[in-house]
């Protein structure tokens, strides 16, 4: 999905959704949250290079709340639903190996999965919901949840608008930028994949 075209199409209300699905709702696991993100603070430093007008300020206090909204329902889905969650069979867009993959990062880094996974594609939406299955307690999860939602926002809007300010005539080198973008939004996910094939190539 092209970050402008869907920035343009939807505007920073669309954004805002966009964050709230990817971090909340199971079905919201292949929005490209990062890349907007990194886009919109590259629109805000460098407006000329979109159609919509985007206030810095506005995306990052939006999308905090947006990404801290999205992460407490994706919890509250998970205490409602429990179980049923892992028991939910493989369809085309519902994955178990994608809650297993969460449930992993839980059993490796306990709590703070919260922080961490909100800078993993995928990760970042199923943690949430199995935290919640696997009772993780509301106040915990909710200090984390605001610690990792304004972490990852901040962090990666920012990064977007100081690209915008030091790459020069960023308007003329979109493709160039959101070539970086993708790239960056990718890094998490190929680190991921060697980390795993080196686990599985280890003797037990």
């Amino acid at each position: 999905m092209d970050p402008k075209h869907l920035l343009e199409v939807f505007g920073v209300a669309g954004l805002l959704c966009i964050i709230f699905a990817e971090t909340g709702l199971l079905i919201g696991f292949f929005l490209p949250g990062d890349s907007l993100l990194v886009f919109a603070g590259l629109v805000a430093a460098t407006p000329s290079a979109s159609k919509v007008h985007v206030n810095l300020a506005v995306v990052l206090v939006g999308c905090s709340i947006a990404a801290i909204a999205g992460a407490q329902t994706g919890y509250w889905i998970g205490v409602k639903a429990g179980p049923a969650i892992f028991r939910r069979p493989d369809s085309r867009f519902f994955k178990r190996e994608y809650v297993e993959k969460a449930h992993s990062y839980f059993d490796r880094y306990g709590p703070k999965t919260i922080v961490i996974a909100r800078f993993v594609p995928v990760v970042r939406t199923f943690a949430n919901v199995v935290a919640g299955v696997g009772n993780m307690p509301a106040r915990a999860f909710a200090t984390f949840n605001v610690v990792g939602g304004l972490f990852w926002v901040v962090a990666v809007t920012l990064l977007g608008y100081a690209l915008g300010k030091n790459i020069p005539n960023a308007k003329d080198h979109l493709l160039v930028i959101e070539g970086i973008i993708i790239a960056l939004s990718l890094v998490p996910v190929g680190l991921e994949v060697l980390r795993s094939r080196r686990s599985a190539s280890s003797p037990s």
